[in-house]
């Protein structure tokens, strides 16, 4: 099933706060078809205004037939959002504007928790999400989007680090300078659509749907 789901990665201060669309194209292949950071400095009413406006865009509502049934099928995209730290602020004012979305808190653990808050999810289980298309060759992207290369960077600094008392791996930046909001904001996406992935069965979609390209 063709569908959307959009990452959102809420930065503090000093980070960016950055969102991606990500589109299963239901035939195994991701498209990476929106990218964009907020100023730093945008104040968070302004940064809920403007992923509401993204969400109902009629770009992001999937259609396909139904070879059984005769109508026509429609799929909201999916908001995956960054609850961690000044998260859980933002997220009381997406719930203002009536958006439905996924709550996640990163940690640094092994595995994932489930609350009636949302879920916690291990960092490196959200990299994993994006590391793998990313090196398979399965996760495209979509002609002319501006951070594009800074988000390439961005996977290129990242390394895992084991810790030798526990075992344990993390993930670091090269440099402490360096952000990771892309990364981020993408592997949410990727997380999520993962995860829907492995509670239904995907029906391969219909040949034929336009090449991807930036909204």
């Amino acid at each position: 099933m063709r569908r959307f789901y959009v990452g959102l990665d809420l930065g503090q201060s000093n980070d960016f706060t950055a969102i991606a669309v990500v589109e299963d194209t239901g035939e195994g292949d991701l498209h990476l078809r929106h990218l964009e950071r907020y100023a730093l400095g945008t104040p968070y009413p302004e940064q809920a205004d403007r992923v509401e406006r993204l969400m109902r865009r009629p770009e992001l509502v999937a259609t396909w037939t139904d070879p059984w049934e005769p109508t026509l099928k429609r799929a909201l995209p999916v908001l995956v959002v960054d609850a961690t730290g000044v998260g859980k602020a933002v997220v009381d004012l997406l719930k203002e504007r009536n958006l439905r979305f996924e709550a996640v808190t990163i940690t640094g653990g092994n595995s994932m928790g489930v609350s009636r808050g949302g879920v916690s999810v291990p960092k490196r289980d959200l990299v994993a999400a994006l590391e793998v298309p990313f090196h398979s060759g399965d996760l495209k992207v979509a002609e002319g989007l501006a951070d594009w290369p800074a988000l390439k960077q961005e996977l290129l600094s990242f390394r895992r680090k084991i810790n030798l008392k526990t075992a344990h791996d993390s993930y670091e930046h090269w440099r402490f300078s360096d952000h990771d909001d892309l990364v981020l904001a993408c592997a949410l996406a990727c997380w999520k659509c993962r995860r829907l992935r492995g509670m239904r069965i995907v029906p391969k979609a219909m040949a034929g749907w336009p090449k991807p390209r930036g909204f």
